[in-house]
């Protein structure tokens, strides 16, 4: 089977053995925003035509492909919500030489009913459930997968239960690039002294908003410097996340890959609660568990 997780940038592409294990992989920065309109077959077919050529029949599809900017739109199944439960809901999309399906998003609503949705996440979520960090850990859990739009994922009993997103490197992005604060910034976010004064600084009173101009004072006094401010932004900024969405003490499940794995783990370190990273390409692992389940005919 192809399994391919194909988001807005970027795409990654397994080629699974019968028995789920990885024989081959890509990446490609053929996102669904570089793909023209009435182009995802001809993408797909440039991205995996060797494989399909080798004898590959089936095809499964996940992240925003599935969206309506995407290839077709792939309705969301609402949580909770197993791995059975969306090889049931998977959507046929026409493609010439091989049997193509797209896994659905899933969506749920906060506190308040406000409503949230995932595509792509959750395959990364049953993978991790089934596989690595996870496997004989019991069936509940709480997740966190870091990126623009990051998202903490509750499981219960093996299915999803609930998630909360964070648009926090998108907000950490906007303001480094497009306001007064990035003018004394030089350099990226990493671990260190600035992160950890940052992550300290977002236990105090006053709140977000507050803490933020606090980036510029503290340069304006010297007591920030250029190279260090990004750090400190970004451990402001995570570290009122962390704070929001992590709950007790027990482990946090990192899913994903770069730099900001680290990040996240020291501020879930920091917060007093403890991160367990997980393997990259676990979205091939649950890609695998829903193409097992699903029906193809």
């Amino acid at each position: 089977m192809i399994a391919v997780d194909w988001g807005t940038s970027s795409a990654r592409a397994y080629r699974l053995a019968p028995d789920g294990r990885l024989l081959e992989r890509r990446e490609s920065a053929g996102g669904i925003l570089r793909v023209p309109e009435g182009g995802f077959p001809a993408a797909l077919a440039g991205m995996v035509g060797d494989w399909l050529a080798a004898g590959e029949t089936r095809v499964l599809l996940s992240g925003m492909v599935g969206s309506r900017q995407g290839w077709q739109e792939a309705p969301y199944l609402a949580c909770p919500a197993g791995v059975d439960d969306l090889a049931r809901a998977v959507v046929p999309v026409p493609f010439d030489g091989a049997t193509v399906r797209l896994v659905p998003g899933l969506s749920t609503e906060d506190a308040g009913g406000t409503p949230e949705v995932m595509r792509g996440e959750e395959v990364q979520i049953f993978g991790a459930l089934d596989f690595g960090a996870l496997a004989g850990d019991g069936r509940d859990a709480l997740l966190c997968l870091p990126g623009s739009h990051a998202k903490w994922v509750r499981v219960a009993g093996g299915r999803i239960a609930g998630f909360s997103t964070h648009m926090t490197g998108e907000a950490f992005a906007a303001l480094k690039d497009h306001t007064i604060l990035g003018r004394m910034m030089t350099g990226t976010a990493e671990p260190g002294p600035a992160f950890e004064a940052g992550i300290a600084r977002s236990a105090e009173a006053g709140g977000l908003l507050h803490h933020l101009f606090g980036t510029r004072t503290l340069g304006l006094f010297g007591r920030l410097a250029p190279e260090d401010a990004a750090s400190y932004l970004s451990g402001l900024l995570i570290g009122h996340e962390v704070a929001s969405a992590m709950t007790g003490p027990a482990p946090v499940y990192l899913v994903g890959s770069g730099p900001l794995m680290a990040l996240y783990g020291r501020a879930i370190a920091l917060k007093g609660g403890e991160a367990i990273a997980g393997d990259p390409d676990i979205a091939a692992r649950g890609l695998g568990l829903i193409g097992e389940r699903t029906e193809w005919a």
